[in-house]
């Protein structure tokens, strides 16, 4: 069954190839949706998918790459859109030179 879910990374999860790693498992997977930094210093998940498949993506966020340390992650779900079209990095404007 195809879901969509938000997950929200808490913890040392900036500065660490948090969102690079998060892409190259997402697309392994076959999720599709985005990965972005956050003002406040978590990182957001947004994807689509086989609910399975986002399970996974979960239980991998929850652990991040090495230098992360993930304190608490929130999760909540919603209905399949069909949105995405991949999987991708999305760069706020807080975080882009001037």
């Amino acid at each position: 069954m195809k879901a969509r879910v938000k997950i929200r990374i808490y913890g040392e999860v900036q500065g660490v190839g948090f969102r690079a790693w998060v892409l190259r498992r997402a697309r392994r997977l076959g999720v599709k949706g985005y990965v972005k930094n956050e003002p406040d210093g978590t990182v957001l998940v947004e994807a689509e998918g086989d609910r399975g498949l986002l399970e996974k993506l979960i239980h991998e966020c929850s652990r991040g790459p090495p230098l992360a340390i993930v304190t608490r992650v929130e999760v909540e779900w919603s209905s399949y859109k069909g949105e995405f079209e991949d999987f991708e990095i999305r760069y706020e404007r807080f975080e882009l030179p001037i």
